[in-house]
């Protein structure tokens, strides 16, 4: 079979080894890559060529997951700072690095938006609340063993990839995070906010042929906006794109 043929490989970064159910990932995930046409293959952390994962494949999901070291972003401690992996970081940042620089089609979701701008020399603000206070939730506090999402609404720049990617700009979004993106790196721009208190919502690249990060769950997200199906389905076309 010719690869002009096959469907398109689509790597996602799996949880480390220290989480309660070691290289898991949510279903969710799988299913959303699979009704876009794509064949997802599981990238667990501690693998130690990511160059030749990347090339192997013909996109890349940096899935969410734990906060990220704030020493990767020479950020600082903070109480709410939880699931910290370093294996996982490290993983994660030579990864995007890689996909970055070979032209790989990525989308970052939630803590994978912040591994794109940690990669590129971007910080985070450690807890929302501290900054944009609570007339918005981005995450429901969480109960013992699970954790609550929370629906709101993210306004989308119309000029953006992204919003011709959702063919929407305005869409109603699944969400689990208490951490969001302060600086943005170079080659990079806000292309999506929190409509209710502005809180940076995505970001896309402006040389690459096709990345984005989302801060929201696209995979959990269909329920309440069957458009956040599309950013696979255009993930995978873009994969097919290189693939010619």
């Amino acid at each position: 079979m010719s690869s002009k043929s096959r469907k398109a490989l689509i790597g996602i970064t799996t949880y480390g080894r220290q989480a309660p159910l070691p290289f898991s990932l949510p279903s969710e995930y799988i299913d959303a890559v699979r009704a876009a046409g794509g064949i997802p293959i599981l990238l667990p952390p501690g693998e130690m060529e990511p160059a030749t994962l990347v090339d192997s494949l013909d996109g890349l999901i940096i899935s969410g997951g734990g906060d990220i070291s704030p020493v990767c972003y020479n950020g600082f401690a903070h109480p709410t700072i939880y699931a910290v992996d370093s294996e996982r970081d490290a993983f994660e940042l030579e990864l995007a690095k890689f996909a970055l620089e070979r032209h790989l089609p990525i989308l970052g979701i939630c803590r994978g938006l912040q591994i794109l701008m940690v990669t590129c020399g971007g910080t985070l603000i450690p807890h929302i609340p501290d900054v944009y206070g609570t007339s918005a939730l981005h995450r429901l506090e969480p109960e013992p063993g699970r954790r609550l999402p929370t629906e709101h609404f993210v306004k989308i720049d119309v000029e953006s990839c992204l919003a011709d990617c959702l063919q929407n700009s305005h869409v109603s979004v699944v969400s689990w995070h208490h951490q969001a993106v302060d600086k943005v790196p170079s080659g990079w721009r806000v292309v999506g906010h929190a409509l209710d208190d502005g809180v940076i919502e995505a970001v896309e690249h402006e040389h690459h042929p096709w990345a984005i990060g989302v801060q929201w769950h696209p995979e959990l997200s269909t329920v309440v906006d069957p458009s956040n199906q599309r950013l696979f389905q255009a993930l995978v076309q873009a994969a097919h794109t290189k693939q010619s």
